[in-house]
């Protein structure tokens, strides 16, 4: 069987779960389209600001609906925000004070947050420098393991972070209900916690958001899910008012917070990217579920399975061997739409243990709901899939990587 006929194959197969899928898509393109014609959103709205950015009334109705589709008290939309790290790292470093603690409950979290937790005193800017406490609890049997979560709490627990994505790792997403369920566990003993959700490559992959199940403080990028495709840059973080108060002071200066802040040219596409994106999500997702299949029935191992129940749009594929796993990576970077002419080798990146290779031919950099694919150059050797704004993509893609494994 020729690759087009096993991608049809496949296609046919998976059929149930792309049309599931199609149905979340729809109940949150519902969310977004209530909030832009109860907000009434405009043309005018998309000509930004310069300078100081007062009176940026686009940026504001922006941010009023992101507030509303997450069902959050406020909402913090901004350029400024530079990535998912950022968003999270200002989010912490806002809410936390000196000898207080951060208890993440999914394990150690992404690589690139380990230079804002600090490995020493002499990491500048970071928690340990400023007298912030951190640690861990595991996730037992791909779940959250209740009782040492709960025995781990210490007086001086602030803020419990939680990933809902597994970043480089190869531990089970939690889905939103896990999530849920969890935050009832804390909050029955533990009011106070501020609860912190990273939502980095979650958005609208399921029809609820960490802030409806009782999050405090929910972070993400505009280069991921909910920019759709379109923005070029940019964070979003959502939650209790006062939380996000505190947050836009440390992003500005007090007494400023959130009145300030230059849009630019860039609202047009942040608007055009959030009513995008349940679509291109889910795109991102069918995508995902065939890739998982066609590989699976080529004998690869892949995480999640084809059939698993999805909470992010992250897929990995399992390779017997570091050379399978670059030839894997390189033939997403030759079918990509930009730079396919590069060839994508192993190197060292700051913030990483060991060589990492990145395919990554995107219109924006970084974007990874765009089709991308990297991982850590150690076993097991995990390739990490994330996007495909379309599905017709994922399928151009699998062609050249079917053809490149073969070969």
């Amino acid at each position: 069987m020729n690759n087009f006929d096993l991608i049809q194959e496949t296609l046919l197969e998976i059929d149930p779960i792309i049309k599931e899928n199609k149905r979340i898509a729809y109940m949150n393109f519902k969310k977004v389209m209530s909030a832009f014609r109860s907000h009434s959103v405009m043309e005018s709205d998309f000509y930004g600001t310069t300078g100081y950015g007062y009176d940026d009334t686009g940026r504001d109705k922006l941010e009023d609906i992101y507030r509303d589709v997450f069902k959050a008290e406020d909402a913090l939309v901004r350029s400024q925000i530079i990535s998912g790290t950022h968003a999270i790292s200002l989010s912490l470093l806002s809410l936390l004070n000196r000898g207080e603690e951060l208890l993440y409950i999914t394990g150690t979290p992404y690589d690139t947050l380990e230079k804002v937790i600090g490995t020493n005193e002499d990491d500048v800017g970071s928690m340990m420098e400023s007298g912030i406490e951190f640690n861990t609890v595991d996730l037992k049997n791909d779940t959250f393991d209740t009782k040492k979560i709960l025995e781990s709490i210490k007086p001086n627990t602030k803020i419990i972070g939680i990933q809902r994505s597994r970043g480089y790792s190869e531990r089970k997403s939690v889905t939103i209900s896990e999530i849920s369920n969890i935050i009832s566990e804390i909050k029955q003993r533990h009011k106070e916690i501020i609860i912190f959700v990273d939502n980095c490559y979650g958005e609208f992959v399921e029809t609820r958001e960490p802030v409806e199940v009782g999050a405090d403080v929910v972070a993400g990028s505009l280069i991921k899910n909910p920019g759709g495709g379109l923005a070029k840059m940019g964070g979003y973080i959502v939650g209790r008012e006062d939380l996000i108060k505190r947050i836009s002071y440390r992003l500005t200066v007090p007494g400023i917070g959130k009145e300030m802040g230059a849009t630019l040219s860039g609202l047009n596409e942040m608007y055009q990217g959030f009513f995008m994106a349940p679509h291109a999500v889910i795109e991102s997702l069918n995508g995902a579920v065939l890739m998982s299949r066609t590989l699976e029935k080529l004998g690869f191992t892949t995480n999640p399975s084809f059939d698993a129940k999805r909470t992010d749009i992250i897929q990995s594929v399992y390779f017997k061997n570091p050379e399978e796993m670059i030839t894997f990576i390189q033939m997403v970077q030759s079918a990509s739409p930009v730079n396919s002419r590069f060839l994508p080798i192993p190197d060292s990146i700051p913030g990483y243990e060991n060589e990492v290779i990145m395919a990554a031919g995107t219109f924006v950099q970084g974007a990874s709901l765009e089709l991308s694919a990297d991982g850590p150059i150690k076993p097991p050797y995990i390739a990490f899939v994330q996007g495909g704004l379309t599905i017709e993509h994922v399928m151009y893609a699998l062609d050249f990587i079917l053809e490149g494994l073969k070969n």
